[in-house]
């Protein structure tokens, strides 16, 4: 048995000499697998154990490979996404509930609503309800003599039986501006004075006043109904020869710039619609209400002056930037800028502007005497307007509809233009 029990001990020995550097491996291992949690990852990835190695739970228990790599993948994967990534940028954004619902509406519109919500016409002397309903009409824009001799409670009533008739809320503008051009604040029912110039409100009490005429103007519009002020003017002039001068600041660039500024801010607050105009910049043209005006100004010109006081009013989150109709031969030597491609690109690329664009009125003789009322609303569109200010809104959204059942104008186009009116009228609390 001494001999026996020896050879016994002498074989255990070389057995244990034989398996020692396993077990040490094996310990190793598992030690530094259970302290950094990786067994179970590459268990999860490789279905295997190591060599000696032994389940920690039935079969039953086990969690299933697929999930248990999925969810560490997905722990890998959210550590070492970088910033600004597909995934963090869909983690970071939050969809935005007007879009989506301009959107929705845009995807219930006839090819007749779509189209008709591209104008803004002048409001008609009779039938203007009905009509705003017949052409799916996007707004009126009202004048002096929708307002005169008028109480506010007249106007107001006007106002609301225009809107009960539309399917989709009106846009209902005005332009008042201060000075020379209003058309609520002269009748006296509505206010005891017109509002004043931008010029002699900046030169008594500076932006303060500015501010706080805006603020009033707002609020009395508001109560009226109206929704859009076509204002502020952002031109520049600062010579009182020039066509423009009495509707403008009157002051050089930076001080226009300021004053636009301060004047969208305010609208904004009040939640009142707001509209640059004239795009690109007047300058010392001649009245396109009365014919065609050529500006032939150098484009520096327009970069380092006229385009200031635009660039302001977009970065305050102006609505609605309206173009002229001065043929600009830097930009367009061939059209007026309401129907220039290029001098709409230079609004959505160069300064960045995504809002409305609108045109400045097409029954003006600065358009006519360019071309006929078919033509015109067509080119406007064509040319990357949103809205179109018109009279003759009879023959020009039939025109409208005729060019995009033939090709003329892309579905896309117009898609993309009521889109951004719907998105604004959603925005300004009108839908």
């Amino acid at each position: 048995m001494g001999s026996a029990a020896a050879g016994g001990r002498h074989i255990m020995t070389v057995k244990q000499k034989r398996r020692f550097p396993w077990k040490t491996v094996l310990g190793a291992v598992l030690l530094i697998a259970l302290c950094a949690g990786a067994l179970q990852v590459w268990r999860a990835a490789t279905g295997e154990l190591p060599p000696g190695g032994q389940a920690s739970t039935s079969d039953e228990e086990a969690p299933d490979a697929s999930q248990e790599a999925g969810t560490s993948g997905e722990a890998a994967g959210a550590a070492e996404e970088p910033e600004g990534s597909d995934a963090a940028g869909e983690q970071a954004e939050e969809p935005d509930p007007i879009a989506a619902r301009a959107q929705e509406l845009l995807d219930g519109m006839t090819l007749e609503e779509k189209v008709g919500q591209m104008f803004i016409a002048r409001c008609p002397e009779t039938d203007a309800a009905q009509l705003a309903a017949d052409y799916h009409l996007g707004g009126y824009i009202l004048f002096g003599r929708d307002f005169k001799d008028k109480t506010a409670e007249q106007v107001t009533a006007d106002i609301q039986s225009y809107q009960g008739a539309a399917e989709i809320p009106l846009l209902i503008a005005v332009d008042e501006e201060g000075g020379t051009v209003n058309r609520v604040s002269s009748n006296p029912n509505l206010r005891s004075s017109p509002f004043r110039s931008p010029q002699s409100l900046y030169s008594e009490g500076g932006l303060e006043l500015v501010r706080s005429d805006a603020q009033e103007k707002c609020r009395l519009l508001e109560s009226l109904g109206i929704n859009i002020n076509f204002a502020p003017v952002c031109d520049v002039s600062q010579d009182p020869a020039d066509f423009i001068y009495d509707r403008t600041l009157g002051r050089d660039a930076q001080e226009t710039s300021q004053y636009v500024a301060a004047v969208v801010e305010t609208m904004a607050e009040e939640g009142m619609g707001s509209v640059l105009k004239h795009f690109p910049g007047y300058g010392n043209n001649t009245d396109t209400h009365t014919g065609v005006a050529y500006d032939d100004r150098p484009y520096d010109t327009f970069l380092t002056s006229d385009f200031l006081p635009f660039q302001a009013g977009i970065a305050a989150g102006a609505d609605m930037v309206l173009v002229s109709h001065n043929i600009v031969s830097a930009m367009d030597e061939a059209s007026p800028a309401s129907l220039s491609p290029e001098v709409h690109r230079v609004l959505r690329e160069d300064l960045g502007f995504t809002g409305v664009i609108v045109t400045d009125d097409l029954v003006m003789d600065g358009v006519r005497d360019f071309a006929g009322d078919d033509e015109a609303a067509v080119l406007a569109v064509q040319a990357g307007n949103d809205l179109l200010c018109c009279t003759d809104f009879q023959t020009q959204v039939p025109a409208v509809l005729a060019a995009v059942e033939s090709g003329e104008i892309t579905g896309e186009q117009i898609d993309a233009a009521v889109l951004r009116v719907l998105t604004m009228k959603l925005r300004l609390g009108i839908l």
